[in-house]
């Protein structure tokens, strides 16, 4: 659309800027009667790390008060809601945030009960969305984050997913009596690949009854699969009734890319949680999984990717 040269271009951002944020109060979506008025450029906030928005600045910022940057408990509540993603305009950062889509993680089986309470530390610090440990670490670390509103999370039939299924289901049963919140399920990955469709989906759906209305993420291991095979895995899980899919073990012969995390989420569409895990180690691997469609982050270097730092790490 053209503008003619008399068009007063500031009286009309402002008569957008008041629509839009009538409608978000309509929708309750922010707390508009708490924003700053059309034009008041210079009250716009500081951005959540302490510095001034160059955007504010520049005068490119409208300050209607939704920047991601500004509001970050709004942000968080979008996700809890379901949302995949949240649009930030102008390079604004979203590291904050970022932390509330990880379950920082330690499954090395060398871990040490300190090493876990240290775990449970940072994830209370940093606000990530859970802890992931093994079976045996449940009970401490439900003991160590009451309160703190993060999960614990466990893994069952970990890392081969070979086990019977009894044995996943009782293994499940166990950690939620532990106080597990969420549980990652390894696949029986040799019954995919032999076409034992009736098998997986069973395996799946049989954890998913023990669970008891408990988040469960079925892991495909997508680095020993074809895409076929990966779609019929997403497909599966589905119709099974679980949470999310999820990438990888991180003990396997490769990890999480951004083309298997875009084709999961292709695959089981919006509604349902897309996990990558599995060698991200730095913010921008992290970025790039949230950009194919992960609405959750697996990572044991959780704190240096949160951070900006380069991570380090086998999950």
């Amino acid at each position: 659309m053209w503008l003619e040269d008399s068009v007063d271009i500031e009286a009309l951002v402002a008569k957008i800027t008041a629509e839009v944020v009538n409608e978000l109060k309509q929708q309750g979506v922010v707390d508009v009667d708490r924003l700053p008025p059309p034009g008041r450029f210079q009250t716009l906030p500081v951005a959540s790390d302490g510095k001034v928005c160059q955007a504010k600045l520049s005068g490119e910022c409208a300050g209607v008060g939704c920047c991601s940057q500004l509001i970050p408990e709004q942000v968080r509540q979008v996700f809890q809601c379901g949302a995949d993603r949240v649009g930030n305009m102008l390079g604004g950062k979203v590291d904050h945030d970022l932390a509330a889509m990880i379950d920082h993680t330690l499954l090395k089986a060398d871990a040490t009960r300190d090493e876990v309470l240290a775990l449970c530390h940072e994830a209370r610090q940093y606000k990530f969305a859970s802890v992931c440990i093994n079976p045996g670490w449940v009970k401490t670390a439900s003991e160590a984050l009451t309160g703190s509103g993060v999960k614990v999370c466990t893994v069952v039939g970990f890392p081969l997913g070979a086990t019977t299924t009894l044995s996943k289901v009782m293994e499940t049963r166990d950690s939620i009596a532990a106080g597990a919140d969420e549980i990652d399920m390894v696949i029986n990955i040799g019954a995919l690949k032999n076409r034992q469709d009736d098998w997986v989906e069973s395996d799946i759906q049989e954890v998913v009854r023990a669970a008891q209305g408990k988040i469960t993420k079925t892991i495909f291991e997508t680095a020993l699969l074809s895409d076929e095979e990966v779609i019929r895995a997403c497909t599966m899980a589905k119709r099974a009734g679980a949470d999310f899919v999820k990438t990888s073990t991180g003990f396997g012969p490769g990890g999480a890319t951004s083309h298997h995390v875009s084709l999961m989420r292709k695959t089981v569409g919006p509604l349902m949680g897309v996990k990558a895990s599995g060698g991200i180690r730095d913010l921008e691997t992290a970025r790039q999984m949230v950009e194919a469609g992960a609405t959750r982050i697996g990572a044991s270097a959780s704190v240096k990717i949160v951070r900006g730092e380069q991570g380090t790490g086998s999950y």
